[in-house]
């Protein structure tokens, strides 16, 4: 059975919504809420969150969590984990889990796992779930993967994919199985890859699309994808958190 661990990489600045895994939600922190959710995965031994401010430290130890300081030169959230990585000999597989996710499935943490237990020809494991709306097919923040029907990826873009010629995009979104999904950005990655990607420059097509788990299948490493129903809501945005405290104080 894979030693699995989660990795969450926490950065202090953010654009859109400065500061956020510092913000405080009834309570608790975004990062704390990330931190508390994930840790009911099963399949997760252990679990750190890999940041790179003294504050974001404090704070994690504040909470009674994991942390280690990483370097600010980190270049993305995979290069965070890696760098935790390096320093845990034990574990076979790293999960990456976003810190802005307080409704993080810890379900959904642990079939990434499993797919990397289930399929040892893969380098790395992630999620996708269907695209039900025309608006998000044709929306460039919304990636888009198309799957082979192994459970593969064949590719990620930003573009509306598959592209129907006949442009009749509400019959693709409603075709039956499923054509049209959604990435999510939960992966498990195994150690030999993060030490593989850390050592590689950004290849053509990453560079094209901005995202880098294009450096995986450009390099002909492959992603096997799990598929789920919903996506959890990470918060982007004043609006976002706002949405999430209604959403809490709903439930009591």
């Amino acid at each position: 059975m894979l030693n699995a661990k989660i990795v969450i990489p926490a950065r202090l600045a953010s654009t859109r919504l400065p500061e956020k895994l510092l913000r405080v939600v009834a309570g608790k922190s975004i990062l704390q809420r990330t931190y508390e959710a994930a840790s009911r995965s099963r399949r997760a031994a252990s679990m750190i969150v890999a940041v790179d401010d003294p504050r974001l430290l404090a704070e994690v130890e504040r909470f009674g969590g994991n942390a280690m300081m990483t370097s600010v030169d980190c270049q993305s959230g995979t290069d965070r984990v890696a760098e935790a990585a390096l320093s845990d000999d034990q574990a076979d597989v790293f999960v990456n889990v976003q810190g802005d996710e307080p409704e993080i499935d810890p379900d959904a943490i642990d079939l990434v796992v499993d797919l990397l237990e289930q399929h040892p020809e893969a380098y790395a494991a992630t999620l996708a779930t269907p695209i039900r709306d025309v608006a998000d097919l044709k929306n460039p923040n919304c990636v888009k993967v198309v799957l082979e029907t192994g459970g593969y990826a064949l590719y990620f873009s930003r573009s509306p994919i598959p592209l129907p010629r006949d442009q009749d995009f509400q019959a693709l979104v409603d075709h039956d199985p499923r054509l049209c999904w959604q990435h999510i950005g939960l992966y498990a990655y195994r150690r030999e890859v993060l030490q593989w990607f850390t050592q590689q420059a950004p290849s053509p097509l990453e560079l094209t699309e901005r995202l880098e788990q294009l450096r995986l299948l450009e390099a002909g490493r492959r992603i096997v994808v799990g598929k789920i129903d919903h996506p959890a809501i990470g918060i982007d945005t004043e609006e976002d958190l706002q949405a999430f405290e209604r959403k809490l104080a709903a439930e009591g």
